[in-house]
């Protein structure tokens, strides 16, 4: 409960206590984006042979397990919501920091998987246009408006996020009548996209699992809210939660009517953008055009933000000496953006969109995220041994589920993926040990 003098603090000289629990969950939602199934849709069907549900599902029981224990380790440090926090702490510097440094991987590739995916969803609309200039225009775009230092408002957040909202009740909608026009479906029709026994392949399932993940990656920002809950101490922990259960219910409703739609067995135009043509077979070329131009601006305005956000990070290093201060901590006089950093991230987006595909992104997105969440279910374990291993074995038994679980999807990965990826991280630890020989780090 937040006393009447810390309330006057917070109001004087500080963030103020506003938030309850629905509020917090609302901006989880909002900021793993209620369409966050819809991009990744075609890739997960195909990888999983068309069980994009049980996918879905899988992969919340895992996050499940992990959100739990970010909960316990936001309650701990309430103050920090970053999985490099929690793991240097509670672990080792070290560990920290190639935590962190895997996590960089993610604000990486993220606008680099946003442009692919805006690339061929454009090409919905401009069929003719080749995929390579595409994908260099959005490439660009993003380079050209965050050296400017244009950025998305909150008001336009808002409107975008309650534009997917009204997405999603016009597919379920759209959905609805579709199944009730529907004249005697075939045999176990409703539960295929459960369990189909034609297609079921448990290599596949566990793979596309591991792709699914992706879903639900943004939760943990709850976190970061801790100063301006009413009760933190007890509502981020729940907010956590609920957002990827709710999450996880609402991505499974989404996937499961877009399998009932799509013929069984059938292949996809474009598999990037399956949902979309999902989307033109429920409700002809009105909803394509609804369904794929909200897509794009959304993913427009993701990739945008993501490039500044990672560009960002990469100078917070640069001035903390991890990176080269000379190329990395440098401003630009107008529109003060670090622009070395943003024209990196542009071209490693415009050479990764010519030679990825939007399912390597995915995964080696993935490969970060899992490698983080399972320090974040580690360091949980450690913490509640060291407090009190009897009183607290629920939460040990928790993290050791997340940390289980998410070991087991961080192996399924693509070795493609899985190869990069530790290169990828291998580097992280080089530059840890040639920083703790500079700096005298722990």
């Amino acid at each position: 409960m937040v006393t009447n003098s810390a309330a006057q603090a917070d109001t004087n000289h500080g963030l103020q206590r506003r938030l309850m629990l629905w509020d917090l969950i609302l901006y989880g939602i909002i900021l793993v984006q209620p369409t966050a199934p819809m991009p990744p849709f075609g890739v997960i069907y195909t990888t999983a042979h068309g069980h994009v549900v049980t996918a879905i599902l899988l992969a919340m029981v895992a996050m499940l397990f992990t959100s739990f224990s970010y909960g316990r380790m936001a309650q701990a440090y309430p103050q920090g919501g970053s999985a490099f926090l929690y793991v240097s702490k509670e672990l080792h510097t070290g560990l920290g920091y190639v935590t962190g440094w895997c996590l960089i991987l993610d604000y990486v590739l993220n606008p680099l998987i946003c442009t692919i995916w805006c690339a061929r969803a454009a090409i919905n609309f401009l069929p003719h246009v080749p995929y390579p200039l595409m994908a260099t225009f959005f490439a660009v775009l993003f380079t050209a408006l965050n050296c400017r230092g244009v950025e998305t408002s909150a008001r336009i957040n808002r409107g975008m996020a309650i534009a997917l909202g009204l997405v999603i009740l016009l597919i379920i909608a759209e959905a609805i009548h579709w199944l009730l026009q529907l004249n005697h479906p075939e045999p176990g029709f409703f539960t295929h996209p459960f369990y189909d026994p034609q297609t079921w392949n448990t290599s596949g399932l566990l793979r596309g699992t591991s792709i699914a993940v992706l879903t639900y990656i943004g939760f943990d920002g709850i976190s970061t809210l801790s100063d301006e809950a009413v009760r933190p101490q007890r509502d981020i922990p729940r907010a956590i939660v609920l957002t990827c259960l709710v999450t996880g219910i609402l991505s499974s409703l989404e996937v499961y009517l877009a399998q009932l739609i799509w013929p069984r067995g059938a292949s996809f135009p474009d598999v990037d953008t399956a949902y979309v043509h999902v989307a033109q077979r429920l409700g002809g070329p009105i909803l394509f055009l609804i369904v794929n131009g909200t897509l794009l601006l959304a993913n427009m305005g993701s990739g945008l933000a993501s490039q500044l956000g990672a560009a960002r990070l990469l100078y917070a290093m640069g001035q903390d000496g991890a990176l080269p201060r000379r190329f990395f901590a440098q401003v630009s006089s107008g529109a003060r953006v670090p622009r070395n950093n943003v024209l990196l991230l542009g071209s490693i987006a415009l050479i990764g969109a010519l030679s990825f595909s939007y399912e390597l992104g995915t995964e080696l997105l993935n490969y970060g995220a899992l490698l983080a969440f399972m320090g974040v279910n580690l360091a949980a374990a450690v913490r509640a041994i060291r407090s009190d291993a009897r009183r607290e074995w629920p939460s040990i038994l928790f993290a050791l589920g997340g940390l289980a679980t998410c070991c087991f999807l961080w192996g399924n990965l693509g070795r493609l993926a899985l190869s990069v990826g530790t290169i990828w991280a291998m580097g992280g630890i080089l530059l840890y040990l040639v920083r703790r020989r500079h700096t005298h780090l722990p």
